[in-house]
């Protein structure tokens, strides 16, 4: 990687995606992406009916994030306990046990350069594994 990347960058992005995704704000999770940014997750081979599970490039973003916020179940939540970055890569985990209950267990992983992330992959767990299996997306 060329960019750079600051701690401000980190923590502005980490809170911008939380608020875009629970406002289902298409524009403002759009513009936290680098125009050749690409997103990695098994929700991509569902919603999009392809073989692989990577998304590429901007306007493809956006069909696929719309797609997310459609499709949202009740039990993808949003419950979390901060994050962890190396400088350049920010993750955090959605835990399946939540004060609240169960929620959809993921960890988010992105590549964050000049400001904007460049990679985002999405691991699922087996509770958001069996969401999605029984067809509540």
């Amino acid at each position: 990687m060329t960019g750079t990347t600051h701690r401000q960058d980190i923590e502005r992005i980490y809170r911008a995606w939380d608020e875009a995704l629970g406002k289902r704000d298409l524009e403002a999770s759009l513009s936290l992406y680098a125009d050749d940014a690409s997103i990695e997750s098994p929700l991509v081979q569902h919603l999009l009916k392809q073989r692989d599970g990577i998304v590429r490039g901007r306007e493809n973003l956006r069909t696929f994030i719309t797609k997310v916020f459609e499709t949202n179940p009740p039990q993808r939540k949003r419950f979390k306990q901060g994050f962890f970055t190396d400088g350049r890569v920010l993750t955090w985990e959605y835990p399946r046990s939540s004060p609240e209950g169960e929620q959809m267990d993921l960890v988010e992983v992105m590549d964050i350069e000049d400001g904007l992330i460049r990679r985002h992959r999405v691991y699922w767990g087996w509770y958001a594994l069996n969401v999605l299996r029984d067809g509540h997306q």
